[in-house]
């Protein structure tokens, strides 16, 4: 049998592979594609060669070209094969996640020819990595429902409404001071519906101009206004049979909730610079921290309007209002702070429980997140103490010691000093008295005496 001349077939290797295969001239202009590449990024063949490989705006390769070097890529100075995983850019925008592998390619006097590029797409597994971390996070504790901690009652009927909310088609209107969680509920909504395969968009109504927010809400056509260059999906469009989520909508500008409350009513909406109508299936959620009668008695927001939001409306209790939750919240941040850093974080002290206990949180959950934050990184031991808190939330909630009752706690004090020593030794009767410096009767008799099961109140 003679031996096959490998050469021969080298053409036809290429086209049958899976993988994307590039080749770059040593100036950067693409020399070779396969069927892979032009099927991966959406480009033809005749649309990339001679073209430099800047084309594909690879985040990685933009790494790579901070160099002070004359070398126009790090890879030619490197010499070595260079594996990463990175982001291209399609033709048509989108970006695809990619495992590229690059090397260079040399002639018989080792001189640099250019580089041979192999680009794996790994986008599914990229999304199954996020959505596992995902899961990982909600199955933290059983008291998290979809990103959001809670044991007290008033939590317990806002995961039932939403689950009910869920499987509806009708507007959910979320209402709550800032902080307390009104993206997470959205998001839980449209993991809880029929529409969770579909598209779920996002838009902050606060965050852009009037003109802006039109554009990005409706979209506009080429030539609509100075700088639109060319045709733009909008908001609405891009969630068609999915679910969108308008936050902050009480800043809605009056021009727009006009034609909000048309895109509600008939399901239609025109791009900005067209009068051709687009039909649309959306669901709506919207959010505010803003107290809309108010708003509509200062003619700031179109009453119709209100109504056609606030068909199943869920309001958010402040952190002031359900601070039974807090002990959990606490345990919950500290353990993926913990996780995320490497430590060994046990917790709150009683007295810097206390204080949390005792602050009113004005930014609620999102405050309370940023000053474990802060007192992770300050704490020089495994247990959180007053000295390590933020100072806005010392600098009035500190008890004073008087002459009559110089720093002695209060009964609703101990017990909570009781309960969480206990929650700390993961019920270990003896441990928490170590910690709160008494003996193990005195620790019963306290439990007997403020009713405290470790069932029932302790969670570890």
């Amino acid at each position: 049998m003679k031996p096959m001349s490998f050469n021969l077939y080298c053409k036809d290797i290429v086209e049958i592979m899976h993988e994307g295969l590039l080749v770059v001239a040593e100036d950067g202009t693409i020399q070779m594609v396969n069927k892979a590449l032009e099927k991966m990024t959406g480009y033809k063949r005749e649309e990339l060669i001679d073209k430099p490989c800047t084309i594909f705006r690879c985040d990685a390769c933009k790494l790579l070209r901070k160099t002070t070097s004359d070398a126009w890529c790090r890879l030619f100075e490197k010499k070595k094969i260079l594996k990463r995983k990175c982001h291209i850019m399609r033709k048509d925008g989108s970006y695809v996640t990619v495992l590229k592998t690059a090397s260079i390619l040399y002639d018989n006097d080792n001189n640099p020819l250019g580089s041979v590029e192999i680009m794996t797409d790994i986008s599914e597994l990229d999304v199954l990595d996020t959505k596992v971390q995902q899961l990982s996070r909600m199955l933290d504790q059983d008291t998290v429902f979809h990103g959001m901690v809670g044991y007290s009652d008033s939590m317990k009927k806002i995961f039932h409404l939403i689950e009910k909310a869920a499987q509806s088609d009708f507007p959910v209107f979320i209402c709550g001071e800032s902080g307390t969680g009104k993206e997470l509920v959205a998001r839980a909504i449209h993991e809880l519906g029929p529409r969770t395969e579909q598209p779920y968009v996002q838009v902050n109504c606060a965050a852009l101009s009037e003109s802006l927010l039109e554009s990005e809400l409706f979209g506009h056509v080429k030539g609509a206004f100075t700088g639109a260059v060319q045709h733009r999906k909008g908001r609405f469009e891009i969630a068609h049979k999915g679910d969108i989520f308008l936050d902050e909508i009480g800043d809605l500008p009056m021009s727009v909730q006009v034609k909000l409350l048309r895109v509600l009513e008939n399901k239609t909406f025109e791009r900005v610079g067209e009068s051709r109508s687009i039909s649309v299936d959306v669901r709506f959620i919207t959010a505010t921290n803003k107290y809309l009668p108010t708003l509509i008695g200062q003619e700031k927001f179109r009453e119709d309007l209100f109504y056609r939001i606030n068909v199943i409306p869920i309001h958010l209790p402040a952190l002031r209002e359900r601070k039974e939750d807090i002990p959990h919240l606490v345990d919950f941040f500290l353990k993926r702070l913990a996780a995320g850093n490497s430590g060994n974080m046990k917790g709150l002290s009683p007295q810097a429980m206390k204080i949390f206990m005792d602050y009113s949180w004005p930014g609620n959950i999102r405050e309370l997140k940023s000053a474990l934050e802060y007192s992770f990184v300050i704490a020089d031991s495994d247990l959180i103490d007053p000295e390590h808190l933020p100072g806005n939330l010392t600098c009035n909630v500190m008890p004073q010691p008087t002459e009559s009752c110089p720093g002695k706690p209060l009964e609703k004090d101990q017990k909570y000093e009781l309960v969480e020593a206990l929650r700390q030794s993961k019920g270990n009767k003896s441990q928490a008295a170590r910690i709160l410096g008494i003996n193990r009767v005195t620790v019963l008799n306290r439990m007997r005496k403020y009713g405290i099961d470790l069932k029932r109140d302790i969670v570890f």
